[in-house]
């Protein structure tokens, strides 16, 4: 990419897409394109045809996409598989038909078998089933990834894909019905703490700006109380306590969405190949363990436990990032400088 080339980041406001964006801006790249949500409607073929013919970008970075959290994919199966296949479908068959000199789609690490050897290889991709709670997004992801391939074999297109794997960082959604599982850890911990210092004020500010109850104002105490205790935050006369989904067993790898926009950013400048390329720290640990590194961030001190009967998902997804360490990046911030970061922004 030249530093004048038109850039089009598909999902800019998003956590990804700004972390992207962001990084273009500081290394000099000037001539940036994007439209928000209400703009231009990714899932609309015509929409998405008549803004790329208009703008004609040369290299497209396909952020865009419905995410969320096991609750959200598992609830929500139909809007995460039709949403996800259409916005894909049509960015990517749009940069073929406008001649996009490159383009880079954003896959995830669920895309792999459920039960696939650790850690994960690329090659692993199709080699068994896939996690239940999360199999229609992943079969979307999956399909942009096929799709990308199949332009590339047939019409010779530079269309590539990378896998990043549990992202974190500042504009995450912190909505606790649809959020991963790191944000929705924080957002619980601060307002556990906040209980546990009986600070409501704190809680309603909190829940003014990012509301959990459906007329997003001003509540009593009691009604404070009622709703914390449907995401797990109860109070007793000695402690506060904080009930977590699954057993806590599962392990987990997180990378700082400022370490993937880089890593995004030098795959499209240095990397030209059909296989897609695995983007991760190449560390886990358990839900647990992430759980009191939270706890101590946010200064918690109450009790933490698990609800078993509530799904685990997959018991462990690290990758493989040999490949992408092998062209010559690796990750900068550890995950306890990437969440007390992520609070400080947060609160």
């Amino acid at each position: 990419m030249e530093k004048e080339s038109k850039i089009y980041i598909a999902g800019n406001n998003g956590m990804v897409g700004s972390a992207i964006t962001g990084n273009l801006l500081k290394k000099g790249y000037t001539n940036l394109v994007y439209k928000t949500i209400n703009e231009l409607d990714l899932k609309c073929q015509e929409k998405v045809d008549h803004f790329f013919l208009k703008e004609k970008p040369e290299y497209v970075f396909i952020a865009a996409a419905k995410v969320g959290g096991i609750y959200a994919n598992n609830t929500y199966r139909a809007e995460f598989i039709y949403e996800n296949l259409m916005i894909e479908s049509n960015l990517i068959h749009a940069s073929y038909k406008n001649n996009v000199k490159k383009l880079l789609f954003l896959g995830s690490s669920c895309i792999y078998p459920r039960m696939a050897p650790q850690p994960l290889k690329e090659e692993y991709l199709l080699t068994g089933l896939l996690e239940q709670t999360n199999e229609p997004y992943a079969i979307a992801k999956i399909a942009g990834i096929k799709l990308c391939e199949a332009y590339f074999d047939q019409y010779g297109c530079n269309f590539i894909s990378v896998m990043p794997t549990n992202l974190y960082g500042p504009n995450d959604n912190y909505n606790l019905d649809n959020s991963h599982v790191l944000p929705a850890l924080i957002r619980k911990m601060h307002l556990a703490k906040c209980l546990e210092n009986n600070r409501y004020d704190l809680i309603t500010k909190d829940l003014l700006k990012r509301p959990l109850n459906n007329s997003g104002k001003e509540i009593s105490n009691s009604e404070i109380s009622e709703l914390l205790k449907k995401y797990g935050i109860t109070k007793s006369e000695s402690s506060v306590r904080l009930t977590l989904w699954g057993t806590g067993k599962p392990y987990r790898e997180f990378l700082y969405v400022d370490d993937m926009a880089d890593a995004c950013v030098f795959i499209m400048e240095n990397y030209n190949g059909k296989q897609f390329l695995n983007i991760g720290t190449g560390k886990d640990l358990t839900i647990k363990d992430l759980s009191l590194i939270v706890k101590n961030v946010v200064g918690f001190e109450g009790e933490i436990c698990f609800d078993p009967s509530k799904p685990d998902g997959t018991p462990k997804k690290l990758l493989d990032v040999s490949k992408l360490e092998s062209l010559g990046w690796k990750f900068r911030i550890e995950l306890n400088e990437g969440i007390k970061s992520v609070y400080n922004n947060y609160i």
